[in-house]
């Protein structure tokens, strides 16, 4: 007997059901955001590397919590390939300095697409 209450139930639900069209999903316009996030760990470290002074790895890891590998790896795949800035490398005797030299990329549009 269960299968027969079970199979009436199951018909009935498909008799009830609409068979129309469903209304289509209106989506709202996003808006749009004219600033960065103003304190992300992207625009920290492009902010660092942009000072006239550079940072260096260690300096990067206090200020974002990551480890060396995760720094290196954020200069190379971010600030290098994904935002195109121009980053060098100096040995000093603090150590290796990193910094953006200008005139490759927009500053603008770089702090935007890191954030």
């Amino acid at each position: 007997m269960t299968k027969a209450k079970s199979l009436t139930k199951a018909a009935a639900r498909s008799t009830t059901r609409k068979t129309g069209k469903p209304k289509s999903r209106v989506r709202s316009t996003p808006s749009l955001k004219t600033t960065a996030k103003p304190d992300t760990k992207h625009t920290r470290i492009v902010a660092m590397l942009r000072s006239p002074g550079g940072a260096t790895i260690a300096a990067i890891m206090t200020a974002t919590g990551w480890q060396q590998h995760s720094v290196r790896g954020f200069l190379a795949g971010v600030v290098r390939k994904k935002l195109g800035l121009n980053l060098i490398s100096e040995l000093t005797d603090k150590g290796r300095v990193y910094r953006i030299k200008d005139g490759k990329g927009s500053s603008a549009a770089a702090v935007k697409q890191a954030a």
